[in-house]
């Protein structure tokens, strides 16, 4: 066997999915095979690198032991509620139970259509691929829960879109594939039997130590909100932009799951946004919090009906109860953001007093429209200087002298002079050696992120059948935070006939 299936989902009642097959691609190559991944997972590398591989990540030949599913699931969609969505693109194969004990789902995504694609091809063009398979495997180096790329396909195939594109097949490995609109697809239906049974899936899955709870629902919804407050939190901190924050697009695991329209800040702006059908901004950077608590209301409306059980039947206790325990998101985001912006600023306790701290700087990188992820990586090298070596950096720029410093990505740095001062004083004040301020920096402050441009320049490049830049970016994210002189470029922002305007979601 190529995959060492251990099925679960596909043992529920059929309400839960449609069973499908695949539908096969006209010339499928390899682009890229996530071989540390394959060994994590407990499969074979070489087996999996074979004809016979490509065949099953392709979708040209079912696996064995695979049970393909589409899953049912509807969702809150900008704000408007879609009854039934479901995988219009993708194929569930199967689950593995990986070297570390975790439980996975293997999916391919642009396999063909399915019962629920809605007069859709049911396929992926190859430039959707290549962003998934990218940015998915940079948010794990960079430390972000996610889902992972196992393989990326070259169909054969083209695809009709604005106009024609080649194909590609994506092979997504998720803790799971429940998404928020799963729980909302049954109990928009009344399915109560089918939510409860979902719900107890769920816990068993993703949330074992809730197991026996006398509330399962509300343990649920408590779980899931403090996994995606945290997330949440570190996406801000990466000044990444999911793009597309639907409850269907929400996972019940806490993984950052559709990378869509997904894109990064260059310079840096709260109410920046890529996606090109997010024409009102719902989704932007700065907003992100509050939609995740938004889509946390959407999970709570739907798990009613077993929070009203757990309470005898009585609805607004139900409800009460469902209020009270969302009240806590703002609380859990702003101690994730505040521990999160105090490591980016070298601050170990990451108190509110570090995100305000935090926030003085953003002010004039907004303002001045500072690159987010140089401005605290450069801001780093400053952490184990000396005092001397920090006032000559600041006189050369505010002298417009040649500098390679931190204060050099500021047009006007006076403002950020001030600021510099009040952080070394709130170093001084942990008592904290320098050295470990910095190592603490380097570890929370990237040194290279999937920036828009450059997964623009891959994806054109792959329509033209050419991979080695593709290959060449994958290699350099593996290692984020690493110094790579060789690759310097690659930190840079993008120059203004280089940026990004707008990220499309691919269907």
């Amino acid at each position: 066997m190529l995959f060492p299936f251990d099925n679960t989902y596909a043992r529920l009642p059929d309400a839960f999915f449609a069973r499908v097959d695949p539908v096969p691609v006209g010339a499928p190559q390899w682009i890229a095979l996530n071989r540390d991944l394959a060994d994590e997972l407990g499969i074979d590398p070489d087996a999996l690198d074979s004809r016979e591989g490509l065949a099953a990540l392709s979708g040209n030949r079912v696996p064995e032991g695979a049970e393909p599913i589409a899953m049912a699931y509807s969702g809150h969609q900008f704000g408007g509620f879609s009854p039934q969505l479901g995988d219009g693109r993708a194929v569930l194969l199967g689950e593995v139970v990986g070297r570390d004990g975790v439980r996975r789902d293997i999916q391919l995504k642009g396999s063909g259509p399915t019962p629920f694609s809605r007069r859709g091809d049911g396929r992926s063009a190859l430039g959707p691929v290549l962003r998934e398979y990218l940015v998915s495997e940079a948010m794990a180096a960079l430390g972000v829960p996610t889902t992972r790329a196992l393989a990326a396909v070259w169909s054969g195939d083209t695809v009709q879109r604005e106009e024609p594109e080649p194909g590609g097949v994506f092979t997504r490995v998720a803790r799971s594939h429940l998404r928020i609109g799963t729980a909302e697809f049954f109990a928009s239906r009344g399915e109560t039997e089918h939510l409860r049974a979902l719900v107890d899936y769920v816990v068993d899955r993703h949330y074992p130590e809730a197991t026996g709870s006398a509330n399962p629902a509300l343990a649920l919804l408590e779980g899931v909100m403090e996994r995606q407050a945290r997330l949440v939190a570190q996406w801000l901190g990466l000044g990444f932009i999911h793009g597309v924050m639907n409850t269907d697009n929400m996972s019940l695991s806490g993984e950052t799951i559709d990378y869509g329209p997904c894109a990064f800040l260059d310079h840096y702006d709260r109410t920046k946004k890529f996606s090109f059908i997010d024409s009102r901004g719902r989704y932007a950077y700065g907003n992100q919090p509050a939609i995740a608590q938004w889509n946390l209301v959407r999970l709570a409306e739907a798990l009613l009906p077993l929070l009203a059980e757990a309470e005898g039947g009585d609805q607004e206790k139900a409800a009460a109860r469902a209020e009270s325990a969302l009240e806590r998101f703002p609380d859990l985001f702003e101690t994730a953001r505040a521990e999160i912006f105090g490591a980016k600023l070298g601050i170990e306790s990451g108190g509110d007093e570090d995100w305000r701290l935090a926030e003085s700087l953003l002010e004039p990188m907004s303002d001045q429209q500072a690159d987010f992820t140089l401005v605290f990586r450069r801001l780093t090298d400053l952490a184990d200087c000396d005092e001397d070596a920090v006032g000559n950096a600041v006189g050369n720029a505010v002298g417009n002298a040649p500098s390679d410093h931190f204060v050099d990505l500021f047009s006007s740095p006076e403002p950020v002079v001030e600021w510099l001062e009040a952080w070394r004083a709130r170093l001084d004040s942990e008592a904290v050696d320098p050295a470990t301020a910095a190592s603490r920096m380097r570890r929370a402050n990237p040194v290279f992120i999937p920036r828009n441009h450059r997964v623009e320049e891959v994806i054109q490049a792959g329509r033209q059948g050419d991979f080695e830049p593709f290959h060449r970016l994958r290699r350099i994210l593996e290692r984020p935070f690493d110094e790579q002189p060789e690759f310097a470029e690659y930190e840079r922002p993008p120059l203004p006939h280089e940026v990004v305007q707008a990220t499309f979601c691919g269907t």
